[in-house]
């Protein structure tokens, strides 16, 4: 068993591929079963079938790999491997027939759950069909085609991807938070989809994406994705992207974002309770 990007790449292309047909095929039957952090917040059936599907097979293509997925528990590994799954980012898109969302699959090294990790390679499948993919130092590519990012607009002319969370005191702290962002920018996109939202960056169909609250699996993937592809993604500081803060824009654009949301409180959101 090798821990080759090339190879990690290949799978993850795979599973993102197939879970993405099931989760396709099955979208007119979805329901709501179970809720998460607040009752908008949803699971359906497929949700739990698309992350079963995922497990299986990768317990089967490479048993010493540790998993950390959405809907299940964290399955422990020994080849230094963990796959961070989300088996459908956008729930709530896809139930209501909406485009934006996603199977995202990321192979990483080193501890998931601190984000002391290198993401070695990441696929994401949309609702619309596409498969984004990137490996470490091997690039990043929508279906066959190269991304690579080239530049981009100052802000003031730059159009912005966020997205909110579904506690309801949290969801109002953004609002509060992008009305005073929304006058430093050409205008802000919320699709409903992190994964998606990092690989649009990625190909240029938003200029630059901040969220708060985000796990794991919603941005390892994407993460990979967009940083071959050019992008600048990292957290308030400059490291690691985490669960308080991810920062995705063009290197020549990004110190200019992060200090437009800093001025807009950005530190003070990732203070609140």
């Amino acid at each position: 068993m090798t821990n080759d990007p090339a190879e990690l790449l290949r799978m993850a292309r795979e599973l993102a591929l197939e879970a993405g047909r099931l989760i396709a095929d099955r979208q007119r039957e979805a329901h709501i079963t179970a809720t998460k952090s607040s009752g908008v917040d949803i699971v359906t059936q497929v949700d739990l079938a698309s992350e079963r599907l995922l497990r299986e097979r990768i317990a089967g293509l490479r048993p010493g790999d540790g998993i950390l997925g959405e809907e299940g528990q964290d399955v422990p590994g020994s080849s230094g491997i963990t796959w961070v799954i989300d088996p459908i980012d956008g729930t709530v898109n896809y139930l209501y027939g909406l485009p934006s969302y996603a199977v995202s699959v990321a192979a990483v090294t080193g501890p998931a759950r601190s984000h002391e990790w290198t993401t070695l390679a990441g696929a994401v499948f949309d609702g619309s069909g596409r498969l984004w993919s990137a490996g470490r130092g091997l690039g990043a590519w929508r279906d066959g085609e190269a991304l690579h990012k080239d530049g981009a607009p100052p802000l003031a002319e730059s159009l912005v991807g966020t997205g909110f969370q579904y506690v309801a005191r949290s969801r109002a702290a953004q609002g509060q938070f992008v009305a005073k962002m929304l006058p430093q920018v050409r205008d802000i996109r919320r699709l409903g989809a992190a994964a998606v939202d990092l690989c649009l960056v990625a190909a240029g169909h938003l200029d630059a994406y901040y969220e708060h609250g985000l796990h794991a699996w919603d941005f390892a993937a994407g993460s990979i994705i967009a940083s071959e592809a050019g992008v600048k993604v990292a957290g308030i500081d400059g490291g690691a992207p985490d669960e308080h803060l991810v920062i995705a824009a063009h290197p020549a654009v990004w110190n200019e974002l992060r200090d437009a949301l800093e001025t807009a409180g950005a530190r003070e959101l990732l203070a609140a309770p």
